[in-house]
This record gives structure tokens, C-alpha cells and sequence, in this order.
């Protein structure tokens, strides 16, 4: 497979203010981390492994996170990672305002019921959320950078290494957090790793060369004019 070439240095800004590919990878970004605690309340079977359904948009968080450090450098990603806060803490405070207001007579009970179950979740897992994410992402940030040197253009490589190492650390911390004390967690644990490193093997090669080179075209499109 060819790897795309290492970014020498970030893109220069366009008439906006802001490369276009940072601009489309922050929207992008801020969703993901919204939608992440959503789809966790799903479980999936991945061959014998049962997971939750969040691990989909945090491999994607890595992947955009990874983009971001070859394409702008460092830290550029690191603010990435930080502003990525904003929006998950701004949601947390949304889904308890909306879950206090009162509800419409006109909503069926069961609607009532299932949203309740789905959006209500105890403060061990909001706070597991938001160590998992912070630690997870700006360690993934690092890896990657500190890759670059020993894999020059394999981006994919040095991709894979941070998003496998970066994934492990975050179930290490957001299980125990989630769930230890309420019930056996050994299982759950080795099964979110195993199958976030298996994700990660599958997923990540392409679609990270991919996502760049994206990001490298939409730098080079000329600004439109006024």
C-alpha cells in the first residue's frame, strides 16, 4: 500500500483564517465526541467479542486526531484534543437540563421510559467519559508524534502504534472508573481492549492515509474569492 508523504510543516491559512482541512476535521471532531457517549448505550457482538458501541467513534477521534498532527503538527492537535472538552462537558449539562423539564403529556410513556434510559447514566461513567477521552487523546497525540522520526512516511504505522496503545490505555481507565465495585469487570475489560486493538489493525491503515490526503487536498484548493 503507499503511504502518503510526511507533512513537512502545517499548511498556510487560507482567506478564512484557518486551513480547510483543520475547519472540516474540527466539525467532525466535536460530533464524534458528542455522539461517542450516545452510541455506548448500544451493545454489539464484533465476532465473539460484545462491546459497546462507542469504541466506532473513538477510533474515529483517534484517526482525526492522528490527521491533525501530521497535517498542522503537535500542537495544534493537542488544542484539538482540548477544545474536544467543550462540547463533551457542554452535553453532559444539556442531556441533565433536558432530562429535568418537565415532559409532555402528548410523549407515550414508554418514549418517556426509553429515552430516560438511554440519555440518564450515573456521574462514575460522565467522569470515566471525560479522564478516558482526555488521557486516551492526548496520548495518542504524542505517540504519533513521536513516531514520525522512526517511521518517516509510513503514516499508517506510526498510526496504528499510537491508536493501539492510546485505546488500551483509555478502556484501562474507563471501565474501572465506569464500573469497578458494581460487578466483575475482568471480562468486559479485556474484551473493549481486544477489540478496540482489533479495530484499530483493521480500520486504521487506510482510512488515516485517506483522511490525509484528503485534509492535503483541501489545503490546496485555491481560497474562493469575495
Amino acid at each position: 500500500m503507499t503511504e502518503a508523504s510526511p507533512s513537512p510543516a502545517p499548511s498556510p491559512p487560507h482567506a478564512s483564517g484557518i486551513p480547510r482541512s483543520l475547519f472540516a476535521f474540527s466539525i467532525f471532531y466535536g460530533g464524534m465526541v458528542c455522539l461517542a457517549g450516545i452510541l455506548a448505550n448500544k451493545q454489539v457482538h464484533i465476532g465473539p467479542l460484545e462491546v459497546e458501541a462507542g469504541i466506532f467513534a473513538f477510533i474515529l477521534l483517534v484517526m482525526l486526531s492522528s490527521a491533525v498532527a501530521e497535517l498542522h503538527g503537535r500542537a495544534v492537535a493537542n488544542r484539538l484534543v482540548a477544545f474536544g472538552f467543550a462540547p463533551l462537558v457542554f452535553s453532559i449539562f444539556l442531556t441533565l437540563f433536558v432530562l429535568a423539564l418537565p415532559v409532555s403529556p402528548q410523549m407515550p410513556a414508554e418514549r418517556i421510559a426509553a429515552f430516560n434510559m438511554m440519555m440518564w447514566v450515573t456521574p462514575r461513567i460522565w467522569v470515566a467519559g471525560i479522564l478516558a477521552y482526555g488521557v486516551g487523546q492526548f496520548l495518542n497525540v504524542y505517540l504519533f508524534s513521536k513516531l514520525t522520526a522512526a517511521t518517516g512516511r509510513w503514516i499508517a504505522v506510526r498510526g496504528v502504534v499510537a491508536g493501539m496503545l492510546s485505546q488500551i490505555v483509555d478502556t484501562a481507565i474507563f471501565i474501572p472508573v465506569s464500573f469497578y465495585g458494581e460487578f466483575p469487570i475482568t471480562n468486559l475489560l479485556i474484551g473493549q481492549m481486544i477489540a478496540k486493538v482489533a479495530l484499530v489493525l483493521i480500520v486504521m491503515p487506510l482510512l488515516i492515509i485517506l483522511v490525509v490526503c484528503f485534509g492535503r487536498w483541501l489545503d490546496s484548493q485555491p481560497a474562493s474569492g469575495k
